[in-house]
């Protein structure tokens, strides 16, 4: 029986991380591990830890490096989950969830059309119109 991994996050989501390994046929045995020290931020402490995960999925190929946290341990779980992403991703064909936020930020950007730009300058002229309005002070002459 293989040991089980602990990570410095809750019971659930450890949970729920080895439930899709196991869905994908992710296996540890299969993951090849390395401890990198990190850079950035940190001054001897980074200098001193290795925090830094590297995980390689041996059968896709797929390579994974995580350094966001200062904690080895949540490296560790962290890089699974990006691993696990990464190989759905690529086994399901769909988009992943950062690959998803990127389109999201693309469509924003993205430039809009003639008609709607000038309607959008119309709808600010108006309001520029009002707020003039609200400024203007009727002097005794006008009543005349």
């Amino acid at each position: 029986m293989s040991k089980r991994l602990s990570f410095g996050v809750k019971k659930s989501k450890q949970k729920e991380l080895r439930k899709r390994m196991k869905k994908l046929k992710i296996y540890e045995k299969d993951l090849k591990e390395n401890f990198i020290r990190s850079s950035g931020k940190g001054g001897q402490r980074a200098n001193k830890v290795a925090t830094c995960v590297y995980l390689k999925h041996i059968p896709t190929g797929i390579e994974v490096k995580c350094q966001r946290e200062r904690v080895q341990s949540i490296n560790r779980f962290l890089a699974r989950r990006l691993l696990v992403d990464k190989i759905e991703s690529k086994i399901l064909k769909k988009k992943s969830r950062e690959q998803q936020r990127i389109e999201k930020i693309r469509r924003k950007k993205r430039k809009r059309s003639k008609r709607a730009k000038e309607k959008m300058l119309q709808e600010k002229k108006k309001h520029s119109e009002k707020k003039k309005m609200r400024r203007y002070k009727p002097k005794p002459e006008d009543f005349e």
